[in-house]
C-alpha cells in the first residue's frame, strides 16, 4: 500500500512538473502542410482516447505493472573510450541506449536522440530510471558533425544532455519546432536547422532528409503537438541509414522507401508497444513490415533495453522480433550496448538479452550483432 500510494504521488507530481515544463511561447511554423489549427497532424487522424481510457492506463502503470517490465540483473554494457572512436573505421555504429545511435560517417560522429541522463522524465527524482549506464559519457565523446533529434518526448529529447552537448556539437537538425525548444534553451540559432516533412539538408557531405512518422508531440499538458515528429534518411553516398524515430504503421513507410530507399540498415523502433496505443508505437510484427516496405536490407531495433515504458516483458521485444526476422529471412542486427557494428557488413552473435534475463547461458538464439 505504501509503495502504491508513492506511485501515485510520484505520478501526480510529474504530470505537474510535465505543465510547468511547457514552453510558455512556441512558433506555430503554418506554413507547413501538417500544421492547421495551431497544432502539428499526421497524415490521418489520431484516434481520440477518452478520460476514462486515459484513467484506466494511468492505473496500470501505476498499479498493475508486470515484475518482469525491468531485468532481474545488470544489461551488459561494453563501455566505449576515445580512442576507440577516434580509431574506428568509417560506417562504424555504436549503440548508447533506446534511441541513442552513435554513427561515424565521413570521418565524423553523429548521434541521434541523445538521452544520458538517469532517468527520461521531467525530474531525476521520478519517472522511468535507466536499465543500465551509458557506454560513454557525454563529456569523452568526440566532437559531434550534428544531432537528429525526433521528436521532443523525454526519452528522446534530454535538456540536460543537449545542453551539455552544446559545447561540442557543430548543428542540431530537428523536426519544426523541436529547434524552437532549444533555442528556449540557449542553443545559439546559428546552429538549429529545422525541417519539414520531405525537405533535406546537406551538412559536411552528408544529406539529411526529414520524413514522415505517425506520432505526437509535447513535453507538458499545454504544447500538445506544437512540434513536428519525424523520421529521418541518412545518406552517405550510395550508403544509406533509416532512423525511426517513434511511430506507429502506416503507409508512410512505402513512401519513403520509394523515395530514398533501398537503405543498407534500418533503425526500426521495436518496443515500448501497446495495443491500446498502437497508432503511435508499432507491434513487432508491423516493424518487420516497415522495414520491408522501406527495403530495407539489415533492421537494427531500437526503442527497447534502456527504460521500462509499456507494460510487456523488457526482453519481449527482441524475443518476437528474432523471431519474425528469421521467419522472413530478414538479416536483425542486435549489439549489445557500446559494441562496434560494421554498418556494412554485420556479422552474427548471440541473443544477449536471454543471457541477461532468464540465465539461459547456452541458448542463445543466432542473430546478427556486432562485431567487436
Amino acid at each position: 500500500m505504501k509503495r502504491s500510494l508513492i506511485a501515485l504521488l510520484s505520478g501526480i507530481l510529474i504530470v505537474t512538473a510535465l505543465n510547468s515544463c511547457a514552453p510558455s511561447q512556441q512558433p506555430s511554423h503554418p506554413e507547413s502542410p501538417q500544421h492547421r489549427a495551431g497544432r502539428f497532424h499526421n497524415a490521418s487522424p489520431r484516434p481520440p482516447m477518452g478520460a476514462w481510457q486515459t484513467v484506466k492506463l494511468f492505473w496500470a502503470f501505476l498499479f498493475a505493472k508486470p515484475a518482469n517490465t525491468t531485468p532481474d540483473r545488470p544489461i551488459p554494457v561494453r563501455p566505449i573510450t576515445r580512442a576507440q572512436l577516434d580509431a574506428a573505421p568509417d560506417r562504424s555504429l555504436y549503440r548508447l541506449g533506446h534511441s541513442t545511435i552513435l554513427l561515424k560517417l565521413r570521418g565524423r560522429y553523429w548521434l541521434t536522440d541523445p538521452v544520458f541522463s538517469e532517468r527520461a522524465s521531467p525530474v531525476q527524482w521520478a519517472g522511468p530510471a535507466r536499465f543500465h549506464a551509458p557506454p560513454i559519457a557525454i563529456d569523452d565523446l568526440p566532437p559531434i558533425a550534428g544531432i537528429i533529434l525526433s521528436h521532443n518526448h523525454y526519452d528522446h529529447l534530454d535538456r540536460h544532455a543537449v545542453l551539455q552537448l552544446a559545447g561540442k556539437t557543430d548543428r542540431f537538425i530537428t523536426p519544426l519546432g523541436v529547434g524552437d525548444q532549444l533555442i528556449a534553451w540557449g542553443i545559439d540559432p546559428q546552429r538549429v536547422e529545422q525541417l519539414d516533412w520531405w525537405q533535406s539538408t546537406v551538412v559536411d557531405g552528408l544529406r539529411l532528409s526529414a520524413t514522415p512518422a505517425q506520432h505526437f508531440s509535447g513535453r507538458g499538458l499545454t504544447d500538445g503537438d506544437k512540434s513536428l515528429w519525424a523520421s529521418w534518411v541518412i545518406q552517405d553516398g550510395d550508403f544509406r541509414v533509416f532512423f525511426s524515430g517513434d511511430s506507429g504503421y502506416f503507409d508512410g513507410f512505402k513512401a519513403i522507401g520509394a523515395a530514398h530507399g533501398p537503405f543498407d540498415l534500418t533503425l526500426m523502433e521495436t518496443g515500448a508497444y501497446d495495443k491500446r496505443w498502437a497508432f503511435v508505437h508499432m507491434q513487432p510484427e508491423e516493424t518487420l513490415q516497415a522495414h520491408l516496405d522501406l527495403r530495407g536490407r539489415n533492421l537494427l531495433p531500437i526503442h527497447n533495453g534502456t527504460f521500462d515504458l509499456a507494460m510487456h516483458a523488457w526482453q519481449e521485444p527482441f524475443e518476437r522480433i528474432a523471431a519474425l526476422a528469421a521467419a522472413q529471412g530478414v538479416v536483425l542486427v542486435t549489439p549489445e550496448m557500446g559494441e562496434r557494428v560494421d554498418m556494412s557488413a554485420p556479422r552474427v552473435g548471440n541473443a544477449w538479452w536471454r543471457r541477461t534475463s532468464d540465465r539461459r547461458e547456452g541458448r542463445g538464439m543466432p542473430v546478427v550483432a556486432g562485431v567487436d
